[in-house]
């Protein structure tokens, strides 16, 4: 299923490494020079992705795959932006708190555009911005933190295994099985690929 959907996934899901500027978040926040990654960097750090057809998402038979494959049975759709979130700006900033959770984070955009920012193996920022019709999974236990573009606007579909929990533990949380899970699965992943160059 991971590698399913992927024609066209690099148009609405791109990544790089980001700065350490503390300039506005909206912001793209490159490198210079830039470092864009390619999306096989964010399967290795356990990010799934698909680009699937927003414009049909009640009738599309691939998001309804990836939900009975992947046990989503949860669904909302949420607007994030400054006329419709209630406590737009607390939201917000409570978002873009490096954090994690015990469960996955699914998100499907529909309309406009956000960053996700994901840490990755040697604790670098990498931002990845999703675009309308990208869906993305961030592993459970994998610290990252969300804030919108200059566009201020993102249409999201939630998913979720079972009843919702939308709890964030802030870092740091290295405690929580969780985390010491997506560490054991990164650090094996990363032996496996090592396994593979020094064949």
């Amino acid at each position: 299923m991971e590698n399913e959907f992927q024609d066209g996934k690099t148009e609405v899901i791109e990544a790089w490494y980001m700065d350490d500027s503390e300039e506005d978040q909206r912001l793209p926040h490159h490198r210079e020079p830039k470092e864009f990654i390619h999306v096989d960097k964010l399967t290795e750090l356990g990010v799934i992705s698909w680009r699937l057809n927003p414009d049909n998402w009640e009738n599309c038979e691939n998001l309804k795959r990836i939900r009975e494959a992947r046990g989503y049975s949860y669904v909302d759709i949420c607007d994030v932006c400054p006329e419709k979130l209630p406590n737009y700006e607390t939201k917000i900033k409570s978002f873009f708190e490096e954090h994690l959770h015990t469960d996955e984070e699914i998100r499907y955009c529909l309309e406009g555009s956000g960053y996700f920012d994901v840490r990755d193996q040697n604790d670098q920022w990498i931002r990845i911005a999703l675009k309308k019709g990208g869906m993305i999974v961030l592993p459970a236990g994998m610290y990252h933190r969300f804030t919108l573009d200059t566009d201020n606007y993102i249409k999201a579909m939630r998913l979720f295994v079972g009843d919702p929990v939308w709890t964030p533990y802030n870092r740091p949380h290295d405690h929580l099985p969780a985390r010491k899970e997506f560490l054991a699965k990164l650090l094996k992943s990363e032996g496996e690929n090592q396994a593979v160059e020094g064949f």
